[in-house]
């Protein structure tokens, strides 16, 4: 593969770069001149980390002795680790707190005690928010998160701000709303494609709640962007395109797509989960990004990764 990259921009460091978005940052950062090092548990099924100019790579916990052990110099952290799941938050809060905000303090005081002048950006969730009052939603608007996997995002996005007002760590915070693409297996659309490949497909909720879709290319190149913006004053973005898509919507475009029969909906709403999602982007184009995948795009490319999942 040749290496697209004329220059290095620094060395940055991505955890949680296992993970589903984490992967997708890491090769974005590599993409963009960086030479990385990733920390995290699992594999890439299927794909060679070192031939998207990944520099090395370590499977271990996020804490401060790894940190310091394996994170070098980095002029950037990707701070990707982290909890990923409501319905994990509330079996099991404790182990979810820890992949959290133990997590992100360790990575925080790791820059506060070793690399002061490294930038910091933190994908949070639009779980913060939790039963917006108006749409679409403000990075000022209320926080009340309505699950444990949403208070613990809302305290790992304040321990940033007090690391970057106490201790002058550059830190920026994106809230990601519905990140999906090939690879994500869990989640409305892995669960969706499992339920219409089996058929007949019945769903919990009404089908009429909302979301808005960010491919996760899409959120990586924004990650970057905003990792450019990070400062002690702790600027906040939204992670989505600005369009609000029910998920009756998206789950009959996928049954298009697989061949599936009808779809039903049982009208249980799942503790947790709020009915309507819809990003207010503005911070996030003032930052230069613009997202490049459409969703009947992005789900095209998904069923079709489905369908060779399946064979």
């Amino acid at each position: 593969m040749n290496d697209p990259r004329p220059f290095s921009r620094g060395r940055a460091l991505v955890t949680g770069a296992y993970g589903f978005v984490g992967r997708h940052v890491a090769r974005r950062l590599a993409a963009d001149g960086y030479h990385v090092t990733g920390l995290g548990h699992g594999n890439w099924v299927g794909e060679d980390p070192v031939s998207w100019g990944i520099a090395s790579w370590h499977s271990a916990d996020v804490d401060g002795e790894t940190l310091a052990e394996h994170g070098g110099t980095p002029d950037l952290i990707a701070h990707c680790a982290g909890s990923g799941s409501v319905a994990y938050s509330l079996e099991r809060p404790r182990e979810d707190f820890r992949r959290t905000v133990d997590a992100t303090l360790a990575v925080l005081d790791f820059v506060r005690m070793h690399r002061p002048d490294a930038r910091v950006v933190l994908p949070s969730s639009a779980a913060v928010y939790g039963l917006a009052e108006t749409l679409p939603i403000a990075v000022d608007a209320p926080l009340r998160p309505l699950s444990p996997y949403g208070v613990h995002k809302k305290m790992a996005e304040d321990l940033a701000r007090s690391y970057a007002t106490h201790f002058g760590v550059r830190v920026a915070i994106v809230r990601l709303f519905s990140v999906y693409g090939p690879g994500l297996r869990k989640q409305l659309l892995w669960d969706a494609c499992r339920k219409i490949a089996a058929g007949p497909a019945g769903f919990g909720g009404d089908g009429e709640e909302t979301r808005d879709w960010l491919h996760v290319e899409d959120a990586a190149t924004l990650l970057a962007a905003a990792a450019q913006a990070a400062s002690t004053e702790c600027p906040v973005v939204n992670g989505g395109i600005g369009e609000a898509v029910t998920v009756r919507a998206v789950v009959d475009r996928l049954a298009e797509r697989l061949g599936g029969g009808p779809v039903s909906f049982t009208g249980t709403i799942r503790p947790g989960d709020p009915r309507h999602f819809l990003a207010d982007v503005d911070g996030s184009l003032a930052l230069g990004w613009r997202p490049m995948r459409t969703l009947d795009d992005g789900l095209d490319a998904y069923a079709a990764w489905y369908r060779g999942q399946a064979a």
